[in-house]
């Protein structure tokens, strides 16, 4: 059976308390194991919606489709009690959190892009060590260039956000017998595999890491956090890797560390976002640049289809929701 409504002032219209419907962005008819109780749509950020918004009680946010559709629908949603991201992230959503209605609850997706994430650190780390862009290049020329290059194995790594994804990340650099790992998070904590010191503890560590790998969420703390003296305080020749979100990141910063040679990067996320045609990042000496697809792989829809039914389930039965990072007051 469907959760009721929460009780609504008496001036709040009906169509709010009587709220059932869900809004995917995954066609219902492809996940199996929906609970019964709901009226479930269809939405992927169409100019139209499917439905009248203000029946909606739970709005699963489409996915990869930037801030303005994400939010688009919220102003209209009266009988919203969940919303919920098929992202780690919440940056696109959490300016609305404040306008939700009351007691409104923000999930995020945390697991459903561990696996693809972390492995696409890991790729960049290892491509660009190993400078595969050169060797495709020089393959297009048809020109053979041996040589010696850096491995992976023996260095030292900082991964800098090791909540879900930044441990993932820490479990497939094990196999490539690196040096150390050290971690990062924004409170000092301990892990299975270790000390996870806090982000004041930067300045300190940055110097000791030949690969600095970004997999921390997009906040007020963290917008930046690789500035001018973040980047200063890496060694000299090391590599910084960002998987987490492009503003992560000064962009001006690094440019002028990678065009005097000093580091080198390897970006799954830019700022700007989509990175525009002539922009220096695209041509920067020791650049290696992803279009943003940490997460949508092959890996993506059989976890979100599952986070999907899980949380509809809980949901349903009244228990407690997974994930949740926000509750509008």
């Amino acid at each position: 059976m469907a959760p009721s409504p929460a009780p609504q002032e008496s001036g709040t219209p009906s169509a709010a308390r009587a709220a059932t419907d869900v809004w995917l962005p995954i066609p219902p008819a492809q996940i199996e194991g929906l609970p019964d109780g709901f009226t479930y749509h269809f939405w992927d950020g169409d100019e139209d919606f499917p439905a009248d918004p203000a029946l909606c009680c739970f709005y699963v946010v489409p996915y990869m489709k930037g801030q303005a559709v994400a939010v688009r629908p919220l102003r209209e949603m009266p009988g919203l009690r969940v919303v919920q991201t098929l992202t780690a992230g919440i940056d696109h959503v959490a300016d609305a959190v404040p306008d939700l209605p009351t007691g409104t609850l923000l999930c995020n997706a945390r697991g459903v892009h561990d696996a693809s994430t972390a492995e696409l650190a890991l790729t960049l780390t290892l491509a660009a060590l190993r400078r595969v862009p050169t060797f495709v290049r020089a393959q297009d020329a048809e020109e053979w260039s041996p040589g010696v290059y850096d491995a992976l194995a023996d260095k030292s790594v900082l991964i800098v956000g090791h909540g879900a994804i930044g441990s993932a990340v820490e479990e497939r650099l094990v196999p490539f017998e690196v040096g150390e790992v050290t971690r990062v998070a924004r409170t000092a904590r301990e892990a299975p595999r270790g000390p996870v010191h806090a982000l004041d503890s930067l300045p300190a560590l940055l110097p000791h890491a030949d690969v600095v790998i970004l997999c921390t969420p997009l906040t007020e703390e963290t917008r930046g956090l690789a500035s001018a003296e973040f980047l200063s305080r890496m060694k000299d020749g090391a590599l910084l890797v960002n998987v987490a979100r492009g503003a992560v990141v000064d962009t001006k910063s690094l440019l002028a560390e990678v065009e005097s040679g000093r580091l080198r990067a390897a970006l799954d996320v830019t700022d700007p976002e989509p990175l525009p045609a002539g922009h220096p990042l695209w041509h920067a000496p020791g650049v290696l640049i992803t279009p943003h697809v940490g997460g949508p792989t092959t890996a993506f829809l059989p976890r979100a289809k599952r986070l999907l039914r899980d949380q509809l389930g809980r949901w349903a039965r009244g228990e407690p929701l997974e994930h949740t990072v926000a509750v509008a007051e």
